[in-house]
C-alpha cells in the first residue's frame, strides 16, 4: 500500500510539473491529487520538493520511453510518421496548456540542482536511445539514426513549447509536414 501512495504522489507531481512548472509545484497540490496524507510527504521523498520533482522526472521518463518503443513502421518514413501520430495527441494537450515534466524541471531547475538535472538527462538520453534504436532497426546507419533521433526529441520538446504559448497546434502541423519532406527519403 505504500508503493501505492509514492506511485500516486508521483503520478500527481508529474501532472502538476507538465500544468504549472518547477516553482508553482506544491505539496499541498501533490497531496490533494494523490489523497495522499501529509506524513507521506517526507517519508516517501525524505529530500523534499526535488526528490519528489526527480522521481516524477524518472517516472515521466520511463513512460515516454515506453511508448517510443512501441513505435511501429517497416521503414524509416514509416517509423517517423508513426512518432509524428504518436506525439500528434501529446501536442494538443499543450495547446490547451499542459506541457512535459521533463523539460519543465529542465528550463526550471538550478545549476545547483544537480540530481533534477541529471534526471532530465537521463530521461532525455533514454527517449533518444530508444528512437535510435528503432530507427538502426529498419536500416538507418547508427550515426544518422542517433543525430535523427536527436532531432525528433527537439522537435518534440520545441513543439510542446511552440503549442503551449500559440494555444494552438498550427505551428506543429506545419513544420511536422516539412520534417517529414526533409527527412524522407534521406534516411535511406
Amino acid at each position: 500500500m505504500a508503493g501505492d501512495t509514492r506511485q500516486r504522489m508521483t503520478e500527481a507531481a508529474a501532472l502538476s510539473l507538465r500544468r504549472r512548472g518547477l516553482a508553482a509545484t506544491s505539496f499541498t497540490d501533490v497531496l490533494a491529487a494523490s489523497g495522499a496524507a501529509r506524513g507521506a510527504i517526507y517519508h516517501h521523498f525524505p529530500g523534499g520538493k526535488d526528490d519528489l520533482a526527480e522521481q516524477a522526472v524518472a517516472w515521466t521518463g520511463r513512460r515516454v520511453r515506453a511508448e517510443f518503443a512501441s513505435i511501429g513502421g517497416d521503414d524509416p518514413d514509416a517509423v517517423l510518421r508513426s512518432f509524428i501520430a504518436l506525439i500528434s495527441p501529446v501536442v494538443a494537450k499543450a495547446a490547451g496548456g499542459t506541457s512535459c515534466a521533463v523539460a519543465a524541471v529542465t528550463v526550471e531547475a538550478s545549476p545547483a540542482q544537480s540530481a533534477l538535472n541529471a534526471a532530465a538527462d537521463t530521461a532525455f538520453r533514454s527517449w533518444i536511445d530508444v528512437l535510435a534504436a528503432r530507427l538502426r532497426h529498419v536500416g538507418v546507419p547508427p550515426s544518422q539514426a542517433s543525430a535523427t533521433a536527436q532531432v525528433m526529441v527537439a522537435f518534440l520538446e520545441g513543439s510542446l513549447v511552440l503549442a503551449r504559448a500559440a494555444g494552438t497546434v498550427a505551428l506543429f502541423e506545419q513544420s511536422a509536414s516539412v520534417l517529414l519532406r526533409a527527412l524522407t527519403g534521406s534516411l535511406d
